[in-house]
């Protein structure tokens, strides 16, 4: 499989969800794309605009937040590989503004394209279509997250959220993450008051479970803070990276001959 900036980590995403072959995920490198860079709290999509391209993720975090409330409520986080909002394939119009969680980097991607691509490469259809199973299945998550769980545990759980999806497509491996979110964002995530979210965070390092300094999280505990928040990743959808390369080895080629 070839490499490239704007499409590894969705090719990394892809072969964590469904049998790919090299051959799939190679065809990622016709992806035409613009590269757009966004500033922390910068809108890229608005409700009520018609999306005609998918909003791939590059760097940085992006989020969905709720365009009629006062207290810009986020409902969903996109890490790197994310499709952030991959629905409008199917559903043009926003609903909600999707706005960037600090800087950046973004691939603007036809519609069009995915849409020749899943006729071309069955496997990469249905992985997209996990792709989306899989946030509605984050979706259902969080709405348990905010309804039957307290501050701490919802802090928690989302932190291992977040560290779960960045180590699938290979990054925080060691359990150090870049996260430029500020208290209000994690207030608004997580439905608390920025006070209340400061002071979770304190007990988190009080717990020796994080350490967080400046845009910087560091992971202290990995066991203690999965055991806290009740953390099962079952509802993300992905295989170990492991099972994933073995996939896509023992995935035929396009035109080879599959052994008896």
């Amino acid at each position: 499989m070839q490499t490239g900036f704007t499409f590894s980590k969705l090719a990394d995403h892809l072969a964590s969800l469904g049998d790919v072959t090299v051959d799939d995920l190679d065809i990622l490198a016709e992806m035409p794309s613009t590269i757009a860079h966004f500033s922390s709290h910068q809108a890229i999509l608005r409700h009520g605009d018609e999306g005609h391209q998918c909003c791939l993720l590059l760097q940085g975090y992006l989020s969905w937040q709720d365009a009629e409330g006062t207290d810009g409520q986020i409902t969903s986080i996109s890490v790197p590989g994310d499709i952030a909002d991959l629905q409008t394939l199917y559903r043009p119009r926003i609903h909600g503004n999707l706005v960037a969680l600090g800087p950046a980097v973004v691939a603007l991607v036809p519609h069009r394209f995915f849409r020749e691509l899943s006729v071309r490469s069955p496997a990469i259809s249905r992985t997209l279509l996990l792709m989306l199973l899989g946030d509605h299945a984050m979706q259902r998550n969080w709405t348990i997250n905010l309804g039957s769980r307290d501050a701490l545990t919802r802090v928690a759980h989302l932190l291992c959220e977040i560290t779960t999806r960045l180590q699938n497509v290979g990054l925080s491996k060691d359990f150090r993450l870049s996260l430029p979110f500020t208290q209000s964002d994690l207030a608004a995530t997580c439905s608390i008051s920025p006070v209340h979210a400061n002071r979770t965070i304190q007990e988190l390092r009080r717990c020796n479970l994080v350490q967080w300094h400046g845009k910087t999280l560091t992971i202290s505990d990995w066991p203690g803070l999965v055991r806290l928040a009740r953390f099962d990743p079952a509802y993300l959808g992905f295989r170990s990276r492991d099972q994933g390369a073995r996939s896509m080895q023992l995935q035929p080629a396009k035109g080879a001959v599959a052994p008896a």
